[in-house]
């Protein structure tokens, strides 16, 4: 319902005011491949993004307690100042006039929604710490269940709420957006500009892979399939006028093309998990990275000591 009607105002504005390039014709112009945005950007989602999880398990408990940030949170920080610098910047260079309003809409919605993240996902890191199973609901978890008063579990199912459900939503689906209306520009009739560089070749491993986690992990697929065929639509669209992807189209597409694959793998070497089918059920069946870490891999890794450790300095720290 929130991503329906987000929907319907982008659409509206993007019929209003326009930003970016002056040139509105993408085939009087001279694309080139933005290996600078495209280098910082995947830099940053790895770094800032994909490494949060592993600072928290990997960082001494001792540098940073429990009742302070943690490092995942500074790194959380980060991203939500660098990425809509970085997409702002990308749409700055787009060949076509871009709807402003709707560009600017999705940026602050896209801040908001990765803040609320930050949050929600720092309080689900120290209970990861704490024994917390990702591969439960909030109500199986073992530490939730032993919480009293028992009200207490609705405080948490409302955190993972806004973690989730509206913090995810409000996350995604603007980044897709904003990729998406700069995907739209992204065309030339001139043939030398039809192929990608080898830097972007170099950068399709990691784009691709890195979607390919953040669907997973924030488990919205629907709103990145959509994203994928539409501009599987634009390209069809466009191919009939005489316009072919540029450089910086075919690097977005192939990256999603990439990443595609990779849920397919992933889901079809977990489909018969019976642990995982409870909380993933149904046909939209696309597991967590991090589900699949508390449910098979962190009772080979961790001390078995590590619970009373976590207490111990959570409560020196206090």
């Amino acid at each position: 319902m929130t991503s329906g009607i987000f929907l319907i105002i982008i659409l509206y504005l993007s019929s209003r005011d326009r930003l970016g390039s002056r040139e509105t014709d993408p085939g009087l112009r001279t694309a080139q491949f933005h290996m600078d945005l495209w280098s910082y950007f995947t830099l940053q989602n790895w770094l800032l993004d994909f490494s949060r999880p592993l600072a928290v398990l990997f960082c001494p408990l001792e540098w940073f307690p429990l009742n302070k940030p943690s490092p995942s949170d500074y790194f959380h920080l980060l991203y939500n100042i660098t990425t809509p610098f970085l997409l702002l910047k990308l749409i700055e260079r787009s060949p076509k006039t871009l709807p402003r309003s709707a560009v600017y809409l999705c940026i602050i919605t896209f801040v908001m929604g990765s803040s609320m993240h930050l949050v929600g996902e720092s309080i689900n890191h120290r209970l990861l710490l704490s024994g917390y199973q990702l591969h439960l609901s909030v109500r199986e978890n073992p530490i939730i269940k032993s919480l009293t008063p028992h009200t207490l579990i609705d405080s948490f199912e409302l955190l993972q709420y806004y973690d989730e459900s509206l913090g995810h939503c409000m996350w995604y689906v603007p980044l897709f957006l904003v990729l998406f209306l700069y995907f739209t520009g992204c065309f030339t009739i001139v043939k030398a500009e039809q192929t990608m560089p080898i830097s972007a070749w170099l950068l399709l491993g990691p784009s691709g892979l890195y979607y390919w986690y953040l669907v997973t992990e924030g488990q919205f697929f629907i709103p990145f399939i959509f994203t994928f065929f539409a501009m599987m639509a634009t390209v069809v669209h466009q191919k009939r006028k005489g316009f072919l992807p540029d450089g910086n189209g075919l690097f977005l597409l192939y990256s999603f093309s990439l990443s595609l694959v990779l849920m397919s793998v992933w889901v079809a070497c977990l489909w018969n998990d019976k642990v995982l089918r409870r909380k993933y059920p149904g046909v939209m069946y696309i597991p967590e990275p991090w589900a699949i870490y508390t449910l098979h891999l962190r009772e080979k890794q961790t001390d078995p000591s590590l619970h009373d450790t976590v207490q111990d300095t959570h409560c020196r720290s206090v």
